[in-house]
């Protein structure tokens, strides 16, 4: 942990090739800040990607970082906790990335409460195949491959989190970028699976969900004297489906994180040479 890193020391040299306004760039500036202000620095840092728009923001960021496959970044996450206890995780996806094909590894992440931050980069489309409907598109959504809306309610992300026993829930704005900071430095400083769904418009396929959208509609939880412990209240808050709602929704102040729960607590990344003692015994029993 360092007190004189800045977030530009996360930035690295390669230059993004998002679209001019994505909401990718907030996203990702926030995140190098949280990271920044919550005393981490590039050398203790391992950030993991899956499959989409969001997919190459390892890419873009000074630390040590994998590009994994579709829907398959929080397993990994969770492997590099598991081996280094002592470094800070970061898994960042998107929508279709988490809340599809990767939903089942979302729901297991969640309730396992892994100490790990997990930031979506919602846009409601998927991006990079060029928009089409993804898990949280409304469901009068019209795209080139649903032309008459997708007809199915959208995924409510926070919800299933909440159901799968997460400890931390969050929701931020990616052009909102003090309070998006804030936000994912409260995600890493929790105890435990840190998840924030992010607003972050796509400028180029999604005309319904714009900043301008987001802007009008966003309700502060901060403003409006919610208590994020109380568990009720955020079960109340997530459900409402007539409100876009950022801050914290929901953290339970008493988690405790996977590793330390099981004592997970060494550097377990330095294998030794050779087959464990008794291995060999073991295959030839079954083999």
């Amino acid at each position: 942990m360092s007190s004189d890193v800045r977030f530009t020391d996360f930035k690295s040299d390669k230059q993004p090739t998002w679209c001019p306004g994505c909401g990718d760039f907030g996203t990702m500036n926030g995140m190098m800040k949280a990271l920044a202000n919550t005393g981490n620095d590039p050398d203790n840092t391992f950030v993991v990607a899956g499959i989409g728009c969001s997919g190459k923001i390892g890419t873009y960021m000074h630390s040590y970082a994998l590009h994994g496959v579709h829907g398959r970044a929080l397993p990994v996450g969770t492997g590099v906790k598991m081996a280094r206890p002592d470094i800070e995780v970061m898994v960042a996806g998107g929508d279709g990335d988490g809340y599809s094909i990767g939903a089942g590894h979302f729901v297991h992440a969640v309730r396992r409460n892994v100490d790990m931050t997990y930031c979506v980069m919602d846009n409601r489309i998927y991006g990079l195949t060029k928009g089409q409907a993804s898990p949280t598109s409304r469901s009068d959504f019209e795209t080139s491959t649903t032309p008459e809306g997708t007809k199915q309610p959208p995924v409510n992300p926070l919800a299933l989190a909440l159901a799968s026993g997460a400890s931390f829930i969050a929701q931020s704005f990616s052009s909102d970028a003090m309070r998006h900071a804030e936000i994912v430095e409260k995600a890493i400083e929790h105890d435990g699976f840190g998840f924030v769904n992010v607003f972050s418009p796509c400028v180029t396929f999604n005309d319904v969900d714009t900043y301008d959208y987001f802007r009008d509609n966003l309700v502060d939880l901060e403003e409006e004297d919610h208590d994020p412990t109380d568990y009720e209240a955020a079960k109340e808050v997530i459900l409402d489906s007539d409100k876009e709602y950022q801050g914290v929704m929901y953290q339970d102040e008493n988690s405790v994180p996977y590793h330390e729960k099981h004592g997970v607590t060494e550097d377990m990344s330095e294998i030794p040479d050779g087959a464990p003692e008794d291995a060999m015994d073991l295959v030839r029993e079954f083999y």
